[in-house]
């Protein structure tokens, strides 16, 4: 009776992240193809990165393997609440436990540690051996959709997972922190993947801010795989001489 009853509560758990997981794919990824690339698509005609279409059969590829990375998530995202509940992930529920100052504060640590996870390990997967085998997937979309965010093999999936459970044995955090790093990572990736240059730009091109990562930055990396490993910022690939020149 008492493994029934752990059973059904996983299920429980399980089922919830799952839902959270699969809406939010469906609205960054889904909110952002329905909104810039046709809503907006005439409007933006001048900031369209590349002059040809995705090919036939792209999106519906990336939609079925981004559905196995929303899989993936949801069981790292059950493991993340188990662990809560066991005591082992200090996640708090009230801000007075640390402060107003902390929670902006460990939001930002959140996505900037993320950024280097992401930088860090997205050039590990493109050591010849690995790509072929955990990043080769992302990668059959050269000219990339919104859809693409999620686009991938099962060991990149994984990889892309582990960062939130280890960075929050850490770094205790508020579910409002953990809204918004998500809710941040989910949009910044399906724009970035959007292929149209959505960032404002200075009079001769360049992106007016620099130190973040554009739609073209990323856009770059889909056309040239070596170059722009950054997720959100620039500041890795400028140190480590990876930036597009």
């Amino acid at each position: 009776m008492e493994d029934q009853c752990i059973i059904s509560h996983l299920a429980g758990i399980f089922s919830g992240v799952l839902a959270t997981d699969l809406l939010r794919y469906a609205v960054g990824a889904g909110g952002v193809y329905l909104t810039v690339n046709l809503a907006l698509a005439a409007r933006l005609r001048a900031r369209k990165i590349r002059a040809d279409e995705p090919p036939q059969g792209q999106i519906g590829r990336e939609i079925l393997a981004s559905l196995r990375t929303v899989l993936i998530f949801a069981l790292n995202g059950t493991l993340i609440v188990v662990g809560a509940e066991a005591g082992l992930v200090p996640i708090y529920t009230e801000i007075a436990t640390y402060g107003l100052t902390y929670l902006i504060f460990s939001t930002v640590v959140l996505i900037v540690a993320h950024d280097t996870w992401f930088y860090w390990s997205h050039r590990l997967l493109h050591y010849p051996p690995l790509f072929r085998r955990f990043h080769r997937l992302h990668h059959k979309s050269h000219n990339p959709t919104p859809f693409t965010s999620y686009s991938f093999d099962l060991g990149e999936a994984v990889v892309n997972a582990v960062y939130f459970p280890l960075i929050l044995l850490i770094i205790p955090s508020h579910p409002i922190a953990l809204l918004i790093f998500t809710a941040h990572m989910m949009l910044r990736n399906a724009i970035g993947h959007c292929g149209y240059e959505l960032f404002p730009a200075r009079r001769d091109g360049r992106p007016l801010f620099g130190w973040l990562t554009t739609v073209t930055h990323h856009d770059l990396h889909h056309a040239h795989a070596g170059w722009n490993l950054g997720l959100y910022f620039t500041w890795w690939d400028r140190w480590m001489g990876t930036e597009h020149p």
